[in-house]
C-alpha cells in the first residue's frame, strides 16, 4: 500500500506563521534559527492531528521551495525532528510522522515542545488536549465481576464479532428506556465509536463522496473521514439557530447541492461545544434524511453527560421511519477512556455489511472488557450521577478562571459534554497552542476541530482536570496569550461566529 503524502502546500497552510512558533519573545525569535522554529511548528501539528501518524512529509525540494526556504533549513528540520522521535525513516521509503516514546498515544504523559526539550529545565505540565475522566471507583468492582463470569466463556474460541448476548441486551434496554424501542440483534459492539464509526464509513461511503459535518465536531471524526478518501462537508453550528444551534436548513441544501449520501453529527452535547439538539430539529433531521435519501451517523458518545438539562429529548433514531438514522455510542466518556468498548445500534441488514468488513481488520471486542462494561451500564445511574456533579464543579472553576485570568474571552459552555468552547479576540489559536508548552500547558488548537483553516479564534478547553489543576492550567494559559496578544491582534478580522 502506498504511504499517504501530506503535500507542501498543504502543510504550508496548516503551519501558518511558523517562525513565531513556540516563542513569545520577540528577540529570541530573531535569533532562533529557521529549522529550529520550522521544527516546532511541525510538532505542534503532529499533536493537533493535523498531520496524522503514518503519513509522509513532503519532498525536501517540495517544501523549500513552497516555504521560501533554502533546502538545508528543510534538512536541519527533519534531522531535529527524526532526533525527537517526530519522522520515523526506512530505507528507500519516506519518513513518516510518529510520536516519541515519551508521548504515548493516551496521553498519560504530556509532550513538551522541542524549544521547552532543548532550551528549558523540566516543567509540570497539564494536559488540555483530551477530554476524558479517570476511571470511577467501580471499575474495579466491574472488572472483578467480569473476571467472575468469564469461566462461562472459556469454552469457546472467545472471539464474537457481533458481540457477547448480555452487553447487547443491556445497550438495547437503555435504548428502549430512552424512547427508542430495541433489540439485542439490533446492537454491534465496537472497540469504541471510533471503530464504529470508521466500520459504518467503510460499508457506506466511497473515494471522493461527501460527509456532511456538524462545524466544528469532534477531530478523529475528520480524519477518519478523510482517511477513507471522502471528503468531509462542513455545515456551521449556530447559536442562533431555532434548534439549539443546528442549522437544519443548511444541512438539507448542503445535502441536495452536494449529493451526500452520509453525515456524521453529534447532535447529544456536541463536541466541543457542548451543544444539544433538541426534539422538534431531531424530527426534522430525520425527516431531511429521508427527503434526501442521506443516511445521518448520529455520535451518541456524550449522551450521558447532560449538565444543564432535566430531561434529555429522544434518541434521533427514535424519529426514524427506516434505516435512515445509524447511532454509534461508547462507554468511554461515560466511565472510562481505558474502556475500549463502544456499539452500533441499526438494522440486521448494516450489520451483517458490517460483520463482512470487520473481519479484515479485527475479530471482536475482548470478553472481559464486555462484561465490565455490562456491569457499569448495570449500576450507571449512580455511576453518571456522581461524575455529572463533579463535571459541573470542575467546569465551575474553569470558567470562574477564564472570567478572571482572561476577562475578554468569550465562553460558551454548552449544556453538557466535557468542554467549552471559548473564542479569543485574535486568531491566535494555533500560535498559542504553539508557545503554551513553555508555560505549563498542553493546548489544542481551534482548527484542529474544523476543516479549511476554520477557527483560529477558537480554543476547546475541556473540564475534566481536578480544580486545582484547571486553575493552574488557565494562569498557564493566560501567561501564554499575554506574550502573543501585543502582535496579533488584527483589527482586520472583526470576531465572527461559528
Amino acid at each position: 500500500m502506498a504511504t499517504r503524502v501530506i503535500g507542501a502546500a498543504s502543510l504550508a497552510r496548516d503551519l501558518g506563521n511558523w517562525r513565531s512558533a513556540g516563542d513569545d519573545d520577540p528577540a529570541r525569535r530573531a535569533a532562533r534559527p529557521a529549522y529550529l522554529a520550522l521544527a516546532e511548528g511541525i510538532r505542534l501539528l503532529i499533536h493537533d492531528g493535523r498531520a496524522p501518524l503514518g503519513v509522509a512529509l513532503p519532498s525536501e525540494r517540495d517544501l523549500a521551495a513552497t516555504l521560501g526556504v533554502s533546502r538545508t533549513t528543510i534538512t536541519s528540520t527533519y534531522a531535529l525532528l527524526r532526533e525527537h522521535g517526530y519522522l520515523i525513516s526506512r530505507q528507500g521509503s519516506r519518513s513518516t510522522v510518529a510520536l516519541p516514546p515519551a508521548v504515548p498515544h493516551d496521553g498519560t504523559k504530556p509532550a513538551r515542545s522541542i524549544l521547552a526539550l532543548m532550551a528549558q529545565p523540566e516543567l509540570t505540565t497539564i494536559d488540555m488536549t483530551y477530554a476524558a475522566m479517570a476511571a470511577p471507583r467501580e471499575m474495579e468492582d466491574a472488572y472483578s465481576t467480569a473476571l467472575q463470569g468469564l469461566p462461562a466463556y472459556l469454552g469457546t474460541h472467545g472471539m464474537d464479532p457481533v458481540g457477547v448476548l448480555a452487553l447487547r441486551e443491556a445497550v438495547a434496554r437503555r435504548y428502549t428506556e430512552r424512547g427508542l424501542p430495541t433489540e439485542p440483534d439490533q446492537i454491534l459492539i465496537t472497540l469504541g465509536a471510533q471503530h464504529g464509526l470508521r466500520l459504518l464509513l467503510n460499508v457506506l461511503t466511497a473515494p471522493a463522496a461527501r460527509v456532511l459535518i456538524d462545524h466544528p465536531t469532534y477531530p478523529n471524526a475528520i480524519e477518519a473521514i478523510r482517511d477513507v478518501g471522502a471528503r468531509p462537508v462542513p455545515v456551521p453550528l449556530l447559536p442562533q439557530s431555532p434548534h439549539s444551534g443546528w442549522d437544519l436548513d443548511g444541512i438539507r441544501s448542503a445535502a441536495r447541492q452536494t449529493a451526500a449520501t452520509l453525515a456524521y453529527l453529534v447532535p447529544d452535547f456536541n463536541n466541543p461545544t457542548g451543544m444539544l439538539l433538541d426534539a422538534d430539529g431531531r424530527a426534522e433531521l430525520a425527516a431531511i434524511a429521508r427527503e434526501t435519501r442521506m443516511t445521518v451517523v448520529v455520535d451518541e458518545s456524550m449522551v450521558d453527560l447532560g449538565l444543564d438539562v432535566d430531561t434529555l429529548p429522544p434518541p434521533v433514531a427514535a424519529f426514524a421511519k427506516n434505516s435512515e438514522i445509524v447511532t454509534i455510542g461508547s462507554a468511554s466518556k461515560s466511565f472510562w477512556g481505558g474502556l475500549r468498548v463502544g456499539w452500533i445500534r441499526t438494522n440486521q441488514t448494516l450489520i451483517t455489511k458490517l460483520l463482512g468488513i470487520r473481519s479484515t481488520v479485527d475479530l471482536g471486542t475482548p470478553v472481559m472488557d464486555q462484561l465490565a462494561t455490562v456491569h457499569l451500564l448495570e449500576n450507571a445511574d449512580t455511576i453518571l450521577d456522581r461524575r455529572r456533579d463533579q463535571l459541573r464543579c470542575q467546569r465551575a472553576a474553569l470558567l470562574a478562571a477564564l472570567a478572571e485570568e482572561l476577562p475578554d474571552w468569550r465562553v460558551s459552555a454548552g449544556v453538557g459534554g466535557m468542554s467549552v468552547w471559548a473564542q479569543l479576540p485574535a486568531p491566535v489559536s494555533t500560535a498559542l497552542a504553539a508557545t503554551a508548552p513553555n508555560h505549563g500547558v498542553l493546548l489544542a488548537a481551534g482548527p484542529r476541530f474544523g476543516v479549511q483553516g476554520a477557527f483560529e479564534r477558537f480554543l476547546r478547553l475541556p473540564f475534566t482536570h481536578q480544580e486545582a489543576d484547571l486553575r493552574l492550567a488557565v494562569k498557564a494559559v493566560a501567561s501564554a496569550y499575554e506574550g502573543l496578544t501585543p502582535r496579533a491582534a488584527d483589527p482586520l478580522n472583526p470576531l465572527t461566529c461559528y
